[in-house]
């Protein structure tokens, strides 16, 4: 009897074991069953938008040409030298620092006469705002490349020639599109230059503001006095163009040294989408995979973010706040159509690229959104995200300036692209998934440029005020 209670108890732990054993072989069954699917799914995902990227010609950019040492050098020095401005008080990183994304975190910049870096800056006495939000200026070296600023001012190729707003003055010897833009923002008053009357930073004239707002030779003229008188610059030059004589060092070596600091400085080819381009298809998340279909399907982004550059380099008018103090004395910015003088072109502005985008806020050509999540939207039904515009997230001396009265959200309406008429509808998750791609976007050699920041400037200047 005992022995027979023995065999049945075995018996019942063997059948309960086995009962266990294939439960848990059903279970892990059933879990591979499920990972398979899911690897299924995820290679079908990826087939999908490698043919959705291949079909909306996007096969990654390769690296530029290596930058000459003693060239990049020349151009960090200028590049973060306030020698370049009248009055001695700020510096191209004024308005593109390394710290701020090679942006400075402002929705308008603050120029000539402004105190602080970055977000913290504050205007000076009798100042005012640049017009237009600081973009920033990553992968700008490319060949793709065809035109610069806002309102693509200076558009063209050393090939094809350069379109600018010093037109025959342009000095010769460019050597990209990129040293043609450097050349502008010294020039501009509110940005570098300074008014007349004005005094620099150790209590001289400001001679640059001397110049008529079209003598651009002479402006540069003046600009390389002031460097060839500078020894540690002549030196500079010298290294950086071995086979030119100092007299014949002008602005176009200058605009070709920063160029070539940027290039060399802020090329990033290493964010998650570059590596899922290069063929890596575990590194972008399922959401980020998602957000790319939408991107480059239903959402339409791809449209006007297109290529390799993630724009079209066209004009769309996105019925964006107006705000700020408008452009070239009027309250308004018209944007491209102040070049073209063209009605259907008002309010248009160049397509941004997006490389980077997560870190180099606010957005838009006036930083009218503090948030990417609140740009998606306002693309999703302009008309609504005017009249329902917050303005509480502007800096506070620019919200009075904010034009959302009827007849001004009419004008905008009235030369809407025609892209953005219909309103379109996107789920929660959609806008999650779309935010996703674009965090995808940003590289991790682009969130601290710290380093690139050197520790003095040859003119002695203090950097930063």
């Amino acid at each position: 009897m005992h022995g027979f209670k023995t065999s049945a108890y075995k018996r019942g732990v063997l059948v309960i074991a086995t009962l266990f054993l294939s439960g848990i072989f059903v279970l892990f069954s059933l879990l591979a069953v499920v990972y398979a699917a899911s690897n299924d799914n995820a290679t079908e995902m990826d087939r999908t938008l490698r043919l959705r990227l291949a079909e909306a010609g996007v096969t990654g950019l390769e690296p530029p040409p290596v930058m000459s040492a003693a060239r990049v050098e020349l151009g960090r020095m200028l590049f973060f030298d306030p020698v370049l401005s009248g009055n001695r008080d700020v510096s191209c990183a004024t308005c593109h620092s390394p710290l701020f994304a090679t942006a400075d975190g402002l929705s308008l910049s603050i120029g000539v006469g402004g105190r602080g870096e970055g977000s913290e800056r504050t205007l000076g006495v009798g100042r005012r705002r640049a017009p237009r939000n600081a973009p920033d200026v990553f992968n700008r070296g490319f060949t793709q490349w065809r035109s610069m600023f806002w309102d693509s001012r200076v558009a063209g190729s050393p090939e094809t020639g350069f379109e600018t707003p010093a037109g025959g003055a342009l000095p010769e010897g460019l050597e990209s599109l990129l040293a043609a833009q450097a050349l502008f923002p010294p020039s501009s008053r509110d940005e570098m230059r300074g008014g007349i009357g004005d005094r620099d930073v150790l209590g001289q004239e400001n001679e640059l503001a001397l110049y008529s707002d079209y003598d651009f030779a002479g402006i540069w003229q003046g600009l390389m006095q002031r460097l060839k008188a500078i020894p540690e610059y002549q030196e500079l030059f010298a290294s950086a163009y071995p086979g030119l004589e100092p007299g014949e060092i002008g602005i176009a070596q200058l605009a070709n040294a920063i160029a070539a600091f940027q290039i060399d400085a802020w090329t990033f080819l290493d964010s998650p989408f570059d590596r899922y381009l290069a063929g890596d298809d575990a590194v972008l998340s399922a959401g980020a995979k998602r957000g790319t279909l939408l991107f480059y399907g239903e959402a339409g982004c791809a449209v006007c973010h297109a290529g390799n550059l993630l724009t079209d380099q066209q004009f769309h008018n996105l019925a964006a706040p107006p705000l700020g103090p408008g452009k070239a004395g009027g309250l308004l910015d018209y944007g491209r159509g102040m070049l073209t003088m063209r009605q259907e072109e008002r309010f248009a502005f160049r397509t941004p690229p997006l490389r980077n985008v997560a870190l180099t806020g606010p957005w838009l050509h006036n930083g009218a959104y503090t948030s990417l999540e609140g740009v998606i939207r306002q693309h999703l039904n302009p008309e609504a995200a005017l009249r329902n515009y917050d303005t509480a997230q502007l800096e506070p001396d620019l919200r009075p300036t904010v034009r959302l009265e009827d007849e001004m959200i009419a004008v905008l309406l009235e030369t809407l692209d025609p892209l953005m008429q219909k309103p379109l509808e996107l789920s929660e998750q959609e806008i999650a998934d779309l935010l996703s791609f674009l965090n995808a976007l940003s590289s991790e050699s682009a969130k601290d440029l710290s380093a690139d920041i050197p520790k003095r400037v040859p003119s002695g200047l203090a950097l930063g005020n």
